[in-house]
């Protein structure tokens, strides 16, 4: 890509194409598909070969999986309570290793070194489609955590305390599944704005610092999702 003499994309570029899967009337995002399906390829893959075999003395691999566990457990517990976290440990462990593995691809392995017919390979994170996917599915559980315990008393909480915060109620469960993405997919996509810039203006040492920070700051979006996700659960089971 280059940038004319007054910092502008020339206009025969087009920003945001994408390589599409058309599937009768249905069109997807097929760059999306791709590198969603080989983050959990790689995490299936992982997964099997840590937990074949245990050993009292954890090889490093086997070791790095405890503590992921050990790591996701501990958010549900701090999260949704001693006495109701257990169901939900498998869930919340699954949403952090999904986005940490979608965060870390478009920080580490250069996507844009394979070449589609149109667009490029990144992070689905990067992509908002993929970001309110994962935000609806949040909602979707502290919905049936609620409805599971509480039944169709779940929906006094609209009412509560008092009648008039009806309208406040229904909006707040509108705008945490928004939140969510929008918070993840801007994130993700100011990264990798910022290290493809830098890169183009200078293409050797400076961009490496901006790649080590967005790959902390990756790991923190992670974190900051599930964790959000687990406060939810646990405010539908109250």
């Amino acid at each position: 890509m280059e940038i004319n003499s007054l910092g502008l994309i020339p206009a025969g570029i087009e920003v945001g194409t994408h390589y599409y899967w058309d599937l009768g009337p249905v069109s997807l995002h097929g760059q999306v598909v791709i590198v969603t399906w080989f983050i959990i390829g790689t995490l299936l893959l992982i997964t099997k070969v840590s937990t074949e075999k245990f050993t009292l003395i954890p090889s490093p691999i086997q070791n790095t999986i405890e503590i992921l566990l050990e790591f996701t457990r501990q958010i549900s517990y701090d999260q949704i309570g001693k006495s109701l976290f257990t169901p939900w440990v498998a869930f919340i462990n699954t949403l952090f290793l999904f986005i940490l593995g979608c965060n870390w691809s478009g920080a580490l392995i250069p996507w844009k070194l394979i070449k589609l017919p149109e667009g490029e390979l990144s992070s689905p994170t990067n992509d908002i489609n993929t970001t309110i996917a994962l935000a609806l599915l949040v909602s979707f559980f502290y919905f049936y955590a609620g409805l599971r315990k509480k039944g169709i008393g779940y929906f006094k909480r609209y009412i509560q305390p008092t009648p008039i915060l009806l309208p406040i109620n229904i909006i707040e469960d509108f705008t945490k599944p928004l939140s969510l993405s929008f918070r993840l997919f801007g994130n993700i996509l100011a990264d990798e704005l910022t290290v493809s810039v830098l890169t183009l203006l200078v293409p050797l040492f400076i961009p490496l610092p901006i790649m080590g920070l967005g790959f902390f700051a990756s790991s923190v979006q992670a974190l900051i999702f599930s964790t959000l996700a687990a406060a939810y659960i646990h405010e539908a089971l109250e």
